[in-house]
Formats: C-alpha cells, sequence, structure tokens
C-alpha cells in the first residue's frame, strides 16, 4: 500500500512540474509585425575606392558621409528564435566636394528580405542577429566641375547583416540595431538606427 501511495504522490509531483513549466513557457503563437526606424550611416570606403565606384575619373575631392536613415520593415515572428522579414530602406546621402567647389551626392535606397536570429534571454529583452540581400540603387546627383564628366549611377543586388537587441512590450516593440550593406567591394554602407514596431 505504502508503494502505491509512493507512486501517486511521484505522479502528483511530476504532474504538478510539468503544468508549472508549460505555465513558465507558454508555447509561442506566431504573429506578424510591422516597423519603422531611424538612424544616421557611414561610408566605410576610401576615396580611391569612391571613385572607382562611380567613376569619377581621378579628381580630388573630399567626402562627407553622415547621411540621415529611415526605414520600413514588416516581419513575420515564426517562432520563438526565427522571423523573415522584408524592407524598405532610404540610406541616406554621402557628399563628394571637389576643390573647385563643385560638389556631386551619392544617393542610396535599397530594399530586401532577411531572416532573423533572436536569442530570447527574457521575454521582454531578445538580442538578434540578421541576414539577407537587398536590391539597391545609388544614384549620382550634380557634377565636379567637368560638363563632360560621366557620373555613373549603380545598383546591384548583395548581401546585408546586422546585430541588435529588441524590447517587447506588448504590442509594442523597440529596437537598436547596426546594419552592414555591402554594396560593392568599393562602397559599403553601415547604418546605426533606432526604430518602433507593433505586432498583432
Amino acid at each position: 500500500m505504502s508503494a502505491i501511495r509512493l507512486l501517486a504522490a511521484s505522479l502528483a509531483s511530476t504532474t504538478l512540474l510539468v503544468a508549472n513549466a508549460a505555465l513558465a513557457n507558454p508555447p509561442h503563437q506566431p504573429y506578424a509585425y510591422l516597423g519603422l526606424g531611424t538612424g544616421f550611416s557611414s561610408l566605410e570606403n576610401e576615396r580611391d575606392e569612391v571613385d572607382n565606384f562611380i567613376e569619377i575619373g581621378g579628381r580630388n575631392f573630399s567626402i562627407d558621409d553622415d547621411g540621415n536613415v529611415w526605414k520600413g520593415f514588416a516581419g513575420y515572428q515564426i517562432n520563438r528564435y526565427l522571423a523573415a522579414e522584408v524592407f524598405y530602406a532610404d540610406l541616406g546621402r554621402v557628399r563628394l566636394r571637389g576643390q573647385d567647389g563643385a560638389s556631386a551626392n551619392l544617393e542610396s535606397t535599397a530594399y530586401g528580405a532577411s531572416l532573423v536570429g533572436r536569442f530570447p534571454i527574457t521575454t521582454w529583452f531578445s538580442p538578434y542577429a540578421r541576414i539577407g540581400a537587398a536590391s539597391w540603387e545609388t544614384e549620382v546627383k550634380g557634377n565636379m566641375g567637368d560638363a563632360e564628366l560621366d557620373l555613373q549611377d549603380n545598383d546591384g543586388l548583395n548581401p546585408v547583416y546586422g546585430v541588435g537587441a529588441q524590447f517587447n512590450f506588448s504590442p509594442v516593440m523597440l529596437r537598436a540595431e547596426y546594419e552592414r550593406y555591402d554594396f560593392d567591394s568599393n562602397y559599403t554602407i553601415d547604418t546605426f538606427t533606432a526604430s518602433v514596431g507593433f505586432h498583432f
């Protein structure tokens, strides 16, 4: 009889433990989300690399690369650890200034998709990393003081990746993120953004 009581007590204890674990870690419910962000960008290339990128002809110029960034994104959180996301980003302006007072602006935009891997530490805080691809375009506007100089626009499809932190205050989420857009071996843009989003 005592063995039966011991077995019953063990089963009851196990049931309680499983129930408590289930309450502490409820099943993940997939959800969709939307968000907007803003920040600043930085060009990671030297003058000769930018020269090669837009075929500026070896002219002497300085670079002002403190551009303002804004982005929009939409995603689907598949499980606790993985989300799929699409985005559009205006990556700001890089200004080239010639010694003769002439100037040209490089304005870049990108859209694409990425996978986002989250690493939940608490229910409200998750570091994450992303990797994806971006279709991009850089338009060159202005001149460098030479009417015969043909400044080249550029476009392509290249990798984008980044890391960040997400803070969840259901249904609101906040993000701080660093991303790198590898447009070309001669033209790479880093962005630093803060975003707010809503899931539903």
